[in-house]
């Protein structure tokens, strides 16, 4: 027996059980998502049509500048792309819970009045990671290589991707316990990201774009992200827009997670 297991229940600090309780939701999660796999194949398939029709229809006609494959241009905003709308699914998954009534037996326990929310974003961020693991192997397949970089500099716009996720989650958590159903949240959440995702450098450079959009695509953090990402996996400046993609992440945690907290405690079932 670990010394951490005999220790006095009631000495046991705040933190720790935040912790244990934002653990135990996520298991709980990451079994229901081991016990319906349609909802991980439905989650990556997506991506990959993306991908495929992308490469291999409108490739050819969008020009990424000299000496750049569109594939390798493709790619980061892809994965950028992947993990948002798997951010999605936070939202969606809260919702389902509260419909049915699981929220509120969740508040008349005594647990952390954050962990449901913990938990679940934490779940996501797991499934995130495996999506984009198989998108990697999709990528790879269909042409995309890394460019002048290391390993670390591709570890890092891995890692910038699941943070970037990460804070979408509580954004998407916002969402599905401020609206009445899944149907809601799933509309509700769409609405809002797809401006984000496809008014950006994901597809297309912001040059291209109209001059009146490019002012809002250029700085909106999903651009920032991708350009970022693009420069650690194919080289190239980086270090401007890794910081205000890292502060995105920063901004967006700030304002949704307590935002989140604050729905989870008022809401109730409807």
């Amino acid at each position: 027996m670990s010394a951490l297991d005999l220790t006095p229940v009631a000495s046991r600090g705040r933190l720790f059980w935040q912790v244990a309780d934002a653990w135990v939701m996520c298991r709980r999660n990451l079994i229901q998502t081991w016990r319906v796999p349609e909802l991980l194949v439905f989650a990556t398939i997506q991506p990959i049509l993306f991908v495929l029709l992308f490469t291999y229809v409108f490739g050819g006609a969008i020009n990424v500048g000299p000496g750049v494959d569109y594939v390798d241009f493709l790619m980061p905003g892809v994965f950028v792309q992947t993990v948002v709308f798997g951010a999605m699914l936070t939202g969606i998954g809260l919702a389902g819970d509260r419909e049915a009534g699981l929220i509120d037996r969740f508040r008349s326990l005594p647990m952390s009045r954050s962990a449901l929310l913990t938990g679940r974003t934490l779940t996501d961020l797991v499934r995130n990671a495996f999506i984009m693991l198989v998108m990697l192997l999709v990528g790879l397949a269909v042409g995309f290589r890394f460019g002048d970089t290391n390993v670390l500099a591709v570890l890092a716009g891995f890692g910038l991707m699941l943070a970037f996720a990460y804070a979408f989650s509580w954004v998407s958590a916002v969402v599905g316990m401020s609206v009445s159903g899944v149907e809601a949240a799933q509309s509700g959440g769409m609405i809002w990201v797809f401006p984000l995702v496809f008014a950006s450098s994901a597809f297309a450079p912001v040059g291209s774009m109209p001059g009146w959009l490019q002012a809002f695509a250029k700085y909106q953090p999903v651009t920032t992200t991708v350009d970022a990402v693009r420069a650690l996996f194919l080289g190239g400046p980086v270090a401007e827009d890794l910081l205000v993609s890292l502060a995105w992440c920063v901004g967006i945690l700030a304002v949704a997670g307590p935002l989140a907290v604050r729905a989870y405690r008022r809401g109730t079932a409807r």
